[in-house]
């Protein structure tokens, strides 16, 4: 484990220590799948308490940890000190198409870090931010421009979100219900680069790095893939008299 690893696991220890000890609940920065992973490999007995984890939606990818003071405790997903910023155009007519790329280095301009920022949703002529609630009412007071076009910004209700991704249905036929399998199938790419992506840390199932090109993914699990995007495996449709499963995935878009 990489120095900056080992940083993130003591931190999220004593995080879990504090709300023991002091009875309360205690809140990490927003992770990143690279991060969530240390968490969930991070043997359970060196934390102090429980913890849940929730990014302002359901199908977040970077979320907050919550540590419970006790096995007791309920933490309602209302209870996160996250907010919800729209991001719209202050005149749509002079609007440009704006990319998440965008969005976020408009962002980070205003010296925000990383770090507090949860997801960037695009919509059609807006997008939505999840953001620390310390950091919100900055955002939408300095936030005056995404590219060349004019913005303004307003918080929202985080719990009215029923985010419903595009996807595109993909079918196809394959051999078994391996990673390396359903990459290729789903990124129409050589076994040897989907090996490569595997292998180097880039993969993840329902948010853990697996690193095994034959491990078996299991019907509805998420797998993303960084730089590449997420698709979820929805199940075998059928099976050729010689064994070759027809399965589907659903990618984002």
């Amino acid at each position: 484990m990489q120095k900056e690893e080992l940083v993130l696991r003591r931190r999220l220890i004593d995080l879990a220590k504090r709300a023991y000890d002091k009875g309360i609940v205690t809140y990490s920065d927003f992770l990143n799948l690279n991060e969530l992973n240390i968490l969930y490999t991070t043997p359970k007995e060196l934390f102090h308490s429980r913890y849940k984890t929730f990014g302002g939606y359901e199908l977040s990818e970077r979320q907050r940890i919550g540590f419970l003071p006790d096995a007791l405790f309920l933490l309602d997903r209302k209870d996160y000190p996250i907010d919800t910023v729209k991001i719209m155009p202050a005149n749509k007519k002079f609007a440009e198409q704006l990319s998440h790329r965008d969005y976020l280095g408009a962002i980070l301009n205003l010296g925000i870090e990383r770090s507090k920022l949860g997801d960037i949703l695009l919509y059609q002529e807006y997008a939505l931010l999840f953001i620390d609630e310390k950091l919100s009412d900055f955002l939408i007071e300095s936030l005056f421009k995404v590219k060349r076009t004019v913005v303004r910004c307003e918080k929202v209700s985080g719990m009215d979100i029923d985010y419903q991704p595009s996807y595109q249905v993909i079918k196809g036929s394959i051999a078994s219900v391996r990673l390396d399998t359903l990459l290729a199938l789903a990124y129409a790419s050589s076994r040897s680069k989907i090996v490569g992506l595997i292998e180097g840390g880039k993969v993840f199932v329902n948010g853990r790095l697996i690193i095994s090109n034959g491990y078996q993914v299991k019907e509805g699990d998420i797998i993303s893939v960084r730089g590449l995007g997420r698709f979820v495996y929805v199940g075998i449709q059928s099976q050729t008299k010689k064994g070759r499963l027809y399965v589907t995935l659903n990618k984002y878009i």
